[in-house]
């Protein structure tokens, strides 16, 4: 579910159904007293039902614990507003399968979406500084994991992910470098064209009109193809089409126009 920000504006707070599915659109309350250990505003039933959270413009913080345990959250849309997540926000959302992060998101806290076990993909922003211990520990299906050069990552933020055992190297700091240079080699400038946080169409058609098409067929150390970054990502709000794409190409090379 890909909501487009013009849309926000008219959205309000509250728990409702949206298309077809059970919808919270999070003003930036605390749902959950952890002193007290009591649920606030929802009740435990109601947070148990959730399976879209949609953070609306002018939240900059998701509060610790908010959505711990969800278990049906599979969908999580941030308005970019937010700077920061802390800890333990989303742990055991064990359903939990797309989040689009605030492209202003600077902190990720401790066991944030810790055993998120269906999450397969996260992109991280260029403004994110520090990712906590733990953040993303337990995510089993974690094999996509684009994060920038200069973003701190702390301690067994990635343990127990698919990448994390793809990776040659067992300590966490080598772990940790190994994944921010996946794609910088000079063969996987479409890897990285797909998972950029504005990819375009004429700059990966370029791409691929100087490399051939092969270029989208070729994988890297994961296993990964440029087209599989492209499907996962959450930025990447033009539609691609990858057989109108190679139909162009071939076009072009007889010399003829679509």
């Amino acid at each position: 579910m890909r909501v487009q920000t013009e849309e926000w504006r008219r959205f309000i707070p509250g728990s409702r159904m949206y298309k077809g599915k059970k919808t919270l659109f999070y003003n930036g309350e605390i749902l959950w007293d952890d002193e007290n250990e009591e649920y606030l505003i929802y009740d435990e039933e109601e947070q148990l039902s959730w399976e879209v959270v949609i953070v609306l413009p002018g939240v900059e913080e998701i509060p610790e614990y908010t959505f711990m345990g969800c278990e049906k959250i599979e969908t999580v849309i941030m308005s970019d507003s937010v700077r920061r997540i802390e800890r333990e926000a989303f742990q055991y959302c064990e359903s939990l399968k797309f989040v689009k992060l605030s492209r202003n998101l600077e902190y990720i806290g401790l066991n944030a979406f810790e055993d998120c076990e269906a999450l397969s993909s996260i992109f991280i922003p260029p403004s994110c500084i520090e990712i906590g211990d733990e953040a993303f520990c337990g995510c089993s299906k974690l094999i996509i994991f684009c994060v920038p050069r200069h973003t701190m990552i702390g301690i067994k933020a990635i343990r127990g992910t698919e990448l994390f055992y793809a990776s040659p190297f067992d300590a966490d700091v080598r772990v940790h470098e190994w994944v921010k240079r996946i794609n910088e080699d000079d063969d996987y400038e479409l890897h990285r064209a797909c998972s950029s946080f504005n990819p375009m169409i004429e700059i990966i058609y370029g791409i691929v009109k100087r490399k051939g098409l092969n270029s989208w067929k070729m994988k890297n150390e994961l296993g990964l193809t440029p087209f599989d970054y492209l499907d996962a990502n959450p930025f990447a709000d033009i539609a691609i089409d990858q057989t109108a794409l190679m139909k162009r190409y071939v076009l072009e090379m007889m010399g003829e126009t679509m």
